[in-house]
């Protein structure tokens, strides 16, 4: 398919050069990053920008580093690095299990997990791992920085709090506050390249402690605070996991589209909440021997 509009190509040498021309493109200008989901979108003519402002080659957004107990993920950095990066295999398993379920090879090889955050659409696949870790994302303009955790990240469908004159630079992870263990569970159609129809990721901590977040089940991914009180300070007993699941339709608000209805999502989501914690817990004592998102 061809390019139905021209537009200029810019890769400037600093991170100062690229917020110098997105001030005085604004609107007109997109920053290209992985280019997964913009390239196609200029394919298709859904996004007509003047001006690409390419960031992939600014060593500053291709760290990936550990200090002060934070993982920092450059924005620039791809999923591949995050899968096959022995610090976050050991420290953040599940941000390594959900970066593997994303797309395909080919695609985890440019897509960014800044990216990944800055499209905002609902089935976001790091949407969960990053929610429970209590993620923040560090973001720049000429007027200058700002941290915006990412429970106040996701504003809308496709829509986040990044402002048009502003450039995401990192994604800071911190450290769980105690021993934890982690899963994501992910439905899709088939195992492989395909976008989630509901996704749970959960983080479970000693002292019967519990985060929960889903996407693909409402406009933004969230986390889901009433069925993290309900289970706060219990072990999981049959009774305690039945009361979590009757709390899923309070939590969610799914719609019926191509791949899915919401009665559906909604049923499933109940399934895979009792399976991403029973996983998680077990990770925590040591049960799971490997690390991988669950497919259902």
């Amino acid at each position: 398919m061809p390019v139905p509009r021209e537009f200029e190509y810019v890769k400037p040498a600093t991170l100062d050069n690229a917020l110098a021309l997105l001030a005085e493109y604004g609107a007109r200008a997109r920053i290209l990053a992985g280019g997964t989901d913009l390239c196609l979108k200029i394919k298709e003519a859904s996004e007509t920008p003047e001006m690409l402002i390419d960031i992939k080659g600014l060593q500053e957004l291709t760290a990936l580093d550990y200090a002060e107990n934070q993982l920092r993920i450059g924005a620039a950095v791809p999923f591949t690095r995050l899968i096959e990066s022995p610090l976050v295999q050991e420290r953040f398993p599940l941000l390594r299990d959900a970066s593997a379920t994303v797309g395909s090879v080919g695609i985890r090889n440019r897509a960014t997990m800044g990216g990944n955050i800055c499209s905002a659409v609902p089935s976001l696949d790091s949407g969960p791992a990053l929610l429970v870790h209590e993620a923040v994302a560090h973001v720049k303009s000429r007027q200058g920085e700002r941290r915006v955790p990412l429970l106040d990240w996701f504003v809308g469908p496709k829509r986040s709090a990044l402002q048009p004159d502003e450039i995401l630079t990192a994604i800071s992870v911190p450290t769980p506050p105690k021993k934890a263990g982690a899963c994501y569970v992910k439905l899709g159609r088939y195992a492989g390249e395909d976008l989630a129809q509901a996704g749970v990721g959960v983080l479970a901590l000693e002292g019967h402690e519990y985060r929960i977040a889903f996407c693909a089940v409402g406009p933004v991914p969230t986390r889901a605070r009433k069925i993290e009180a309900l289970l706060q300070g219990n072990k999981l007993s049959e009774p305690v996991l039945k009361e979590a699941k009757a709390l899923v339709p309070e939590e969610i608000a799914p719609i019926s589209d191509i791949r899915s209805s919401k009665e559906y999502r909604t049923m499933m989501i109940k399934v895979m909440l009792e399976r991403g914690l029973q996983a998680a817990v077990s990770a925590l004592r040591g049960g799971r021997s490997e690390h991988g998102a669950i497919w259902v």
